[in-house]
């Protein structure tokens, strides 16, 4: 598997980056897990539809990145392909071998048409990150 993670794989400021599509392929094939951290409401909203996603928001990392499989590759997903990086180095320097991040986040991911599980009744409306709030009321009953 490592020579097939990263094979298809291309380095950017010292990390391993994967296209959304190749990173698609090595999840569906279940050579990999997708690590979400976005947090929890995002992750909750939209979220790439394949088999294996880990949700650990970027501000819980630190303390229960020990729980991750380091056998496996891990592939870190973001909004924008910002903190993955930071994430990348971060689990690299706590011993995973094989850890990259997708080039692009959620972004390129919806613009290359990669499938997604939506999820609307967490969705979220604001003029700006700091009003951010659900839009649907939740039944309940």
């Amino acid at each position: 598997m490592g020579d097939t993670f990263n094979a298809h794989g291309f380095m950017s400021n010292g990390c391993l980056n994967h296209t959304p599509r190749n990173a698609y392929q090595l999840l569906i094939n279940g050579e990999a897990l997708l690590l979400d951290v976005r947090r929890a409401d995002f992750s909750a909203f939209k979220c790439p539809d394949v088999k294996e996603v880990i949700c650990m928001p970027l501000e819980e990392l630190k303390v229960k990145y020990i729980a991750l499989p380091k056998e496996k590759g891990l592939i870190v997903f973001d909004s924008s392909g910002i903190n993955s990086g930071q994430v990348v180095h971060f689990l690299m320097q706590n011993g995973f071998a094989k850890v990259s991040q997708v080039a692009g986040g959620l972004v390129e991911w919806e613009r290359d048409g990669l499938p997604m599980k939506v999820d609307t009744t967490e969705r979220l409306s604001g003029s700006c990150m700091c009003q951010l709030r659900q839009r649907e009321i939740k039944d309940k009953r």
